[in-house]
């Protein structure tokens, strides 16, 4: 009979508050626990579905006093129908090709990832990363993560989307991709490219993370329809009441998706 060892317990921990990122004038909290061994593709399954989100090998989760703008959202992909605009921005890059690579840095990435900090994040934490830093987020994973490379037919480099594979989806981690570009809306097509992709693999969801509608970066995800929300621990359809919550002045389609 061969030994067995005791199943380690799940810890959870709890950060201390700093500014939100998101809404201004508001604190964020968020609760942590670390994502390993054997079961970590089970225990990162299990959190996604209860809205949690994964950086290195930490999931993590706002547990914000008084606040619940942060709603994790994700989009059936069999029943997703892409609107006027979302076929538009498909069309328009119609040429781009996207690679699913080994998540494995390199210094052509890290090129077009300080390009797209410095244009659009340059006073934020990341913009200062270096390539080391840029590796760590990229390679240090625990379960089946890809980077899907974009490139023109010339093969340049465009931008990437790191990605986790759940059981039941594909799961947009970070994505970045060269300045300049904004009316060819490539963060928004990189979404259109993980739904067509997650098709083809038949899975059933796309996760986005948090839709806020607060924020003004972060509402355009509610453009994806039909997609569902985590709502008192169930899945539902996102409705009408609840896109009631953007600002009017928000606009609902990115010109790069993080």
């Amino acid at each position: 009979m061969s030994f067995k060892p005791p199943r380690r317990p799940q810890f959870f921990y709890t950060t201390a508050p700093l500014p939100c990122p998101y809404v201004p004038g508001r604190t964020e909290r968020k609760v942590v626990t670390e994502i390993t061994g054997a079961e970590a593709e089970s225990l990162h399954d299990k959190l996604s579905r209860a809205g949690f989100r994964r950086s290195h090998n930490i999931a993590y989760a706002p547990v914000c006093p008084g606040c619940s703008s942060c709603v994790p959202i994700r989009i059936p992909v069999a029943t997703f129908q892409p609107d006027r605009t979302l076929r538009r921005i498909a069309k328009a890059n119609a040429a781009v090709e996207g690679y699913v690579a080994p998540a494995r840095a390199s210094a052509e990435q890290f090129q077009v990832f300080q390009r797209y900090q410095q244009a659009r994040h340059g006073d934020g934490d990341m913009a200062s990363m270096s390539f080391y830093d840029y590796r760590a987020m990229v390679e240090d994973t625990p379960i089946d993560t890809w980077l899907v490379e974009f490139r023109e037919a010339d093969e340049r480099l465009l931008g990437a989307c790191l990605t986790d594979r759940l059981g039941d989806g594909l799961s947009a981690v970070y994505s970045y991709f060269t300045p300049g570009q904004e009316r060819r809306s490539l963060g928004t097509y990189a979404i259109l490219w993980l739904i067509e992709k997650a098709k083809s693999l038949g899975l059933p969801y796309v996760y986005l993370g948090y839709w806020v509608p607060e924020s003004r970066k972060m509402a355009y995800k509610a453009r994806f329809r039909p997609s569902e929300v985590l709502s008192a621990g169930q899945w539902r359809m996102l409705t009408e009441a609840d896109l009631a919550r953007i600002p009017q002045a928000a606009p609902l389609v990115p010109v790069t998706s993080g």
